[in-house]
């Protein structure tokens, strides 16, 4: 009996030691795991976004990563400028939609082509409530509706500008003069008569990009907008007009005065910079940013005091006017992410990330915080020099066929200006491929 007893509670204090050495275990590993010795493996959402991935859309990538660690990573695809020309990038992504494919869930578009693309994208009207709108710049955020639908948020703006080397012009006796007139507007009749006395020093006098394709659209939209010209009637264009012949006939005269040169002819904005600033030439046709264009393709100098943007040269008896650009962004329908892909584009418009793209990238913020913020804007010449010029924005038909008809004007605008037609041939050729919605290879 005795011995029975002893077994028994040997056996006793055996499960009581393990029981205890077990409850000690399950309270040690949960002090650890609350300390954050342990953590659970997370799997973030992962949110794929197609863009020009800069290294400032790096930049904010990774700082949204890091924040959003272990709930979600964006992932960037690449489509940048140099190997892509907008319509190649257009057209990869069109193809990509169509397959209603869900592994794109963000996407930047040209602001044109917002028409096109909105049948492939979510509304956001619900995402962004009045309020949320209101701090996007009314000129930015027009480009995003649809049927009355927000279809779309802009990433940045950007507006078209005169730059001139101040430098160069400095070394003018009539300098003050020049500047004054640059500064408030000059007409093309002052810039030609300018630009004819210049030619003696052997520079590029004046550089814009003519090329067949969307950057010289923007140039001939831009002179046609001065003159209040609509080329769009209803389903038709109308494009041989007094207005449309003065605006071709002036890009024309631009080379064949020899005040540009003509290489342009095979050159689009990132050629144009090159050679302006190289060569350093005079004046050049060319948007927000080129001091930090110059900063991460010549050198790391400051230039934004010797390369000053003003308005373009205008008609007489017409006023400033730059035309739009920029890039917006859509999300897509077929995205199993939306919420967090929303957080993410919110976060793009957010008042400091757009300050960093402004100061790291040169992009023109969206975020009407960063104007009113008036100690940033005091500290920095350009951001109020840009918000003068911005009042004097205009835009290219946002319209669900100006893709297509931008690609025909296009291509009998370079015609025109190699001089292989005359301006008024090539302007009724383009009325009548376009109206006879013939199919059109470049």
């Amino acid at each position: 009996m005795i011995e029975k007893l002893k077994k028994y509670f040997k056996t006793f204090y055996f499960y009581v030691a393990l029981i205890t050495i077990l409850a000690v275990a399950v309270l040690g590993f949960m002090f650890f795991w609350g300390n954050g010795l342990f953590q659970p493996v997370r799997i973030p959402e992962k949110i794929f976004y197609a863009d020009n991935i800069s290294p400032t859309h790096k930049l904010l990538i990774d700082k949204f990563n890091q924040l959003n660690k272990g709930r979600i990573e964006v992932i960037p695809i690449d489509l940048p400028f140099e190997k892509f020309s907008t319509n190649e990038r257009k057209e990869l992504l069109i193809r990509y939609l169509r397959s209603k494919s869900d592994k794109i869930d963000i996407f930047s578009v040209d602001q044109i082509w917002i028409p096109r693309f909105a049948k492939w994208t979510e509304p956001l009207n619900k995402y962004f409530i009045t309020p949320e709108r209101e701090t996007i710049i009314n000129e930015a955020l027009k480009t995003c509706y649809y049927k009355n639908d927000l279809v779309a948020v802009p990433l940045y703006f950007d507006i078209s500008f005169l730059y001139y080397n101040d430098e160069l012009l400095k070394k003018l006796p009539n300098y003050n003069q020049i500047k004054n007139e640059l500064e408030n507007g000059i007409t093309w009749g002052k810039f030609f008569e300018l630009s004819n006395q210049l030619k003696i020093m052997n520079k590029p006098i004046y550089l814009f990009p003519a090329d067949n394709y969307e950057g010289l659209m923007c140039s001939f939209f831009e002179l046609l907008e001065s003159l209040n010209e609509k080329i769009f009637v209803g389903d038709t264009v109308r494009l041989n007009t007094p207005a449309t012949r003065k605006s071709l006939q002036l890009l024309v005269d631009l080379i064949d005065k020899k005040i540009t040169p003509k290489d342009v002819l095979e050159f689009r904005e990132t050629e144009c910079y090159r050679k302006y600033v190289l060569e350093n030439g005079f004046f050049l046709r060319g948007w927000s940013g080129l001091d930090v264009w110059y900063k991460n393709n010549i050198d790391s100098v400051d230039v934004s005091n010797k390369f000053i943007p003003t308005f373009v040269p205008h008609f007489n008896d017409t006023k400033p006017t730059s035309i739009s650009g920029g890039w917006n962004l859509m999300l897509s329908k077929n995205s199993t992410k939306k919420s967090e892909s929303i957080e993410f584009i919110k976060f793009l418009l957010s008042e400091e990330s757009q300050k960093i793209l402004f100061e790291k990238g040169g992009y023109l913020p969206v975020n009407s915080k960063v104007y009113q913020d008036t100690n940033y804007v005091s500290n920095r010449n350009l951001l109020n020099k840009y918000k003068k010029i911005i009042k004097t924005v205009a835009y290219r038909p946002l319209l669900e066929k100006y893709t297509r008809v931008s690609d025909v004007i296009a291509y009998y605008l370079k015609e025109a200006l190699q001089k292989k037609i005359k301006v008024e041939d090539a302007l009724i050729m383009a009325e009548r491929s376009i109206n006879s919605k013939e199919i059109f290879f470049r």
